[in-house]
């Protein structure tokens, strides 16, 4: 790809761009659209009045000085900790990207260009020139390249170890900030052996009963999701025939369920058996049907309570039996961040779906090479009119930088929007007991998938189709030196990529296209008064993936072709600008992750890091600077010691929690007398006909006082100001205020 397609492309996008970002300025000041662009917002209860400001057709930059001025705090409040994190690898994008423009463009892009490494190219304009290819063999600059490459690799382990470690902090921290989480006091157990004799409820009750007496309060068994409502309905049906049975001496009017230790899933009563039970004698032909149709749904896993966070957290790190599939256990997830579904699915099941969903993955990522081969085509025509020769009337065309420049990338960009939907899929299908860990997996899947289809795959698919499919790989060391051949050839196919997949798509994330048609159509042509925009949840598993693959391009692209990073330092910026807005106004949180995303934008970092020195290190050996070369190899240890020291200094945070900490919480609760109050409103958080049917139900906004777990009560009540539209005006009109 030459200048004239890049500009091209160049072209194209900017002026997308800045459409789209004059189009959201005025779309969100529209009180047809408060609840596509402000969910966030009515969500939590959080408007107030102000003056009426007429410029709601005028474009305006407010939304921008809002989001630079927002703090930390703010961005916790409305997104939680994940948004912290999310955030903060943005910024140390930022900051160590600034770092690398500065230095690759006023040293090593001047020494790239008059290298004298391609005097016979034909082309003036090609992009070679710019990148180490039209370096010399043998040139003492490229000693430049190798101190280039030492600074930009100590920065950039220098910023991971400070934000690593507060991440760490703020993870721990975040334990202190909520201790009244009822997952604290919670377990999930699995792989309930099953009993001709006894129910899995009866088997989880004399189980704990036995070997953790003094700490175990109660279960509340699993049932089958899907037969949620039908048995609430039986229930329901039940109720009606126990209540019209013709009165007898020995039927008293009186029926509930017997209060005993454990609690009863369907009336939150206890009950030993989550069976019915008539207080004083009677029937039991009801009793019994009731009981059999327990049974019949009921799944082998349950959610059990404990009196101390230490206790929980004992269970949850030991092993219950000598079989280590039966008796399984770990921590449960918060109520609202259960994924029932998957809580039904057989433990000795789960890794034959496992291994079925690592087959799948791997024949989709072999499928989406043909999409990849087919954009790397579109921007190597010049190479195939040999094999097709109606190609070259295409060639001659006015419209020719239009098809090698733009639509390449956007191409790519579109058949990627099916990949984080069906790895979200996969990770479903992996079994996930709640839904923070099965976004996480979806975005390890989506990562791995971006890193191999969209950066090797390209690389190596474009070369293939420069040789004419006269391309073989026998080693590890023939790939090594392929990617450092071609990587720098591949620089302006990734530049547009940059900008269509990164500018234009914050503008996307801006407008919400979907949301905001769909609203319309809902509300201008069918006449709706419902709300057609649901509340939504940040898609991490995409985003984060997105951050982390333009990293592995700045980093792999800095010294061999550094005209990449000011594209990148460019969409970085505004992608902190475009995430604090959307995070403060748009998404609402119904689960976290505690911060457990950085860890994967650690290990991304480390392996880009990693791949660029090996690269760089292979490229100076191809140019004959053995010394350049060989200094290389204590970079690449160095980095690899400095990964396993963080790895031992800080990961054991994100995968346990601190014991000293669980005893300390309970030792403060027990001495107030708040815990004996925390643990019997246990039973009543993990209600699974409750959760179930209400999948969209709003997450009560915690409290931060360490004592306290109701939520916090807004000035005025959210639904009644949706009704009558009151809401919407206040939000607008705070956004119309003159001067903003």
């Amino acid at each position: 790809m030459d200048i004239p397609a890049l500009l091209t492309s160049a072209g194209m996008n900017i002026g997308i761009s800045v459409g789209m970002f004059t189009l959201y300025s005025i779309l969100r000041k529209q009180p047809l659209n408060v609840k596509v662009y402000f969910g966030q917002r009515i969500a939590q209860g959080r408007t107030r009045n102000e003056n009426l400001c007429f410029e709601r057709f005028a474009p305006s930059a407010s939304w921008i000085l809002k989001a630079w001025q927002a703090t930390e705090e703010d961005i916790f409040a409305s997104g939680g900790i994940d948004a912290v994190v999310f955030l903060r690898i943005v910024v140390f994008s930022i900051r160590i990207f600034a770092i690398a423009t500065i230095l690759c463009t006023f040293l090593v892009l001047p020494l790239n260009y008059f290298g004298e490494g391609m005097e016979g190219i034909e082309d003036p304009t090609a992009m070679d020139l710019l990148t180490i290819g039209n370096v010399r063999e043998g040139s003492r600059w490229l000693w430049a390249h190798c101190f280039t490459l030492y600074v930009i690799s100590a920065c950039a382990c220098t910023l991971l170890y400070f934000e690593y470690e507060n991440v760490a902090r703020m993870r721990t921290e975040q334990v202190q900030r909520f201790p009244t989480r009822p997952s604290n006091f919670t377990v999930v157990v699995r792989g309930i052996p099953w009993s001709s004799i006894e129910s899995y409820s009866e088997s989880v009750g004399k189980f704990f009963s036995n070997y953790y007496a003094s700490s175990y309060i109660s279960h509340q068994i699993v049932y089958r999701f899907g037969a949620v409502q039908q048995l609430m309905e039986d229930a329901e049906k039940m109720y009606k025939v126990m209540t019209t049975v013709p009165v007898m001496a020995t039927i008293p009017d009186k029926q509930c369920c017997e209060p005993n230790a454990e609690r009863c899933g369907l009336c939150g009563a206890g009950a030993g058996s989550n069976s019915f039970k008539k207080v004083d004698g009677g029937s039991t032909f009801a009793n019994r049907n009731v009981n059999d149709e327990l049974r019949e749904k009921e799944c082998e896993a349950a959610l059990v309570f404990f009196r101390s966070r230490f206790d929980a957290l004992v269970v949850s790190q030991t092993i219950q039996s000598a079989d280590p599939m039966l008796w399984v256990t770990e921590l449960a997830p918060e109520p609202l961040d259960v994924f029932w579904q998957n809580l039904c699915v057989p433990y000795n099941l789960l890794w034959i779906r496992k291994i079925s969903v690592f087959i799948a993955s791997i024949v989709f990522s072999v499928l989406f090479l043909l999409p990849t081969t087919f954009v790397q085509g579109l921007t190597k025509i010049q190479y195939l009119q040999n094999a097709f020769p109606f190609l070259r009337r295409v060639s001659d065309r006015s419209y020719i930088n239009l098809i090698t420049g733009y639509l390449p990338s956007l191409v790519l960009t579109v058949f990627l929007t099916i990949v984080p939907p069906l790895m979200m899929l996969f990770s479903t299908l992996e079994g996930r007991v709640s839904r923070s860990t099965r976004k996480r997996s979806a975005c390890v899947k989506v990562l791995i998938f971006m890193f191999w289809n969209v950066y090797f795959s390209n690389i190596l698919s474009g070369s293939w189709i420069e040789r004419m499919g006269k391309l073989t790989v026998t080693s590890p060391k023939d790939l090594a030196t392929l990617l450092a051949e071609l990587i720098p050839r591949q620089a302006s196919f990734f530049m547009t990529y940059v900008m269509t997949s990164g500018w234009s798509g914050l503008t996307f994330e801006l407008l919400q296209p979907v949301p905001l048609v769909g609203n319309w159509l809902f509300k201008c042509v069918l006449m709706k008064e419902d709300d057609f925009v649901r509340p939504m949840t940040f898609s991490f598993h995409t985003e984060v993936t997105r951050v982390l693959l333009f990293g592995l391009l700045g980093f792999t692209f800095c010294i061999l072709a550094p005209l990449i990073l000011p594209f990148l330092l460019v969409y970085f910026c505004f992608a902190f600008l475009v995430y604090r807005n959307q995070i403060m106004n748009v998404y609402y949180v119904k689960y976290q992750t505690d911060g457990s995303y950085w860890t994967l934008a650690h290990n991304a970092t480390i392996f880009s890091l990693i791949l660029t020195q090996v690269v760089a290190g292979i490229l100076f050996g191809m140019k004959k600077s053995s010394t350049a070369s060989t200094c290389t190899i204590p970079l690449i240890i160095c980095t690899a010691l400095f990964n396993v020291f963080c790895k031992n200094r800080f990961l054991p945070l994100f995968k346990n929690r601190a014991a000293q900490e669980a005893i300390e919480m309970d030792r403060d609760d027990e001495k107030s007398g708040k815990l004996q109050e925390l643990v019997e409103k246990l039973p009543k958080a993990y209600n699974q006909f409750e959760l179930c049917g209400d999948e969209m139900q709003l997450p009560p906004k915690e409290d931060d006082d360490k004592h306290s777990d109701k939520p916090k009560k807004s000035g005025s009540s959210s639904s009644s100001s949706s009704s009558n539209g009151l809401e919407e005006l206040e939000i607008v009109q705070q956004e119309n205020l003159p001067g903003t």
